[in-house]
């Protein structure tokens, strides 16, 4: 009886340890599992955090630099030009596409619907791909909004993109009328976009660049002058750029600030 036991136990040993390096070789193969998906994990967060931290590290050496002293001098800059505006309270339902004839627009017939057109004042800069429609912008423009345009070699180029966001962030919040400011993608080819851009916004990357060798453009829809009620005194307001810059920007937004605009009153 003894040997039985004995026996019985030896045999319990060999399939206890047999249980054990089984259960080792699970919690193996279980680590060998969640260890890559934890690491992969990590770098989702890593890489979705990278971006933001990036663009703060990029534009606090802006921080307590003004406007003027960023991007290039203003003689980057073509002279200001203008051209008669139409549109003024001329409404189309939202979803209409609006051919307008320059690029970008400064002025012409807009959507507008509470929400969407004019666009809400309190986001200032707009990364490639999330622009609002054209349509709806150009009603901010009627408002007195100043319009900073930049094309596909700025958005490739991240020194450009640091210092257009140093520039937006100059204009924080959405009371203080004199910040109505935004600063936009131009499209001029569909390949360039996201998939899941809108269907109107597409309409418009039909080839209209800006003026050869300029890659930023300023647009601002005067009245022709702070107060001015004749709407044929009305112009659209132009100024191209090969690159960014403050100085120009200032001047050019003191030249035709908010208040010279058909709606000056708008948010």
């Amino acid at each position: 009886m003894a040997k039985k036991t004995a026996a019985q136990n030896s045999r319990r040993a060999v399939i206890d340890d047999i249980r054990k390096k089984q259960s080792s070789a699970d919690r193996r193969r279980g680590l060998s599992i969640i260890v890559p998906l934890v690491l992969v994990a990590v770098l989702i967060v890593v890489a979705a955090a990278y971006q933001p931290v990036k663009q703060w590290w990029d534009e606090r050496q802006f921080n307590n630099v003004s406007l003027a002293s960023i991007g290039s001098p203003a003689s980057a800059c073509d002279p200001i030009t203008t051209k008669a505006a139409d549109g003024n309270q001329e409404h189309e339902p939202t979803g209409t596409t609006v051919t307008y004839t320059t690029a970008p627009p400064a002025f012409g017939p807009h959507w507008n619907e509470s929400g969407v057109a004019p666009v809400a004042m309190e986001k200032k800069f707009y990364a490639w791909g999330e622009r609002p429609q054209l349509e709806a912008l150009v009603h901010n423009l009627e408002h007195g909004y100043t319009e900073v345009w930049y094309d596909e070699t700025v958005n490739d180029n991240p020194k450009e993109l640091a210092q257009l966001r140093a520039i937006a962030s100059k204009f924080p919040g959405d009371t203080n009328m004199r910040y109505k400011f935004k600063v936009l993608p131009w499209y001029t080819d569909k390949s360039t976009l996201p998939s899941d851009i809108t269907q109107t916004d597409t309409a418009h990357t039909g080839g209209q660049k800006f003026p050869a060798g300029k890659h930023i453009a300023i647009t601002h829809w005067s009245a022709g002058g702070a107060g001015q009620t004749d709407t044929t005194k009305q112009v659209g307001v132009f100024q191209y750029c090969s690159s960014i810059s403050g100085a120009a920007l200032k001047k050019f937004m003191e030249t035709y600030p908010y208040l010279d605009s058909p709606e000056p009153n708008a948010m």
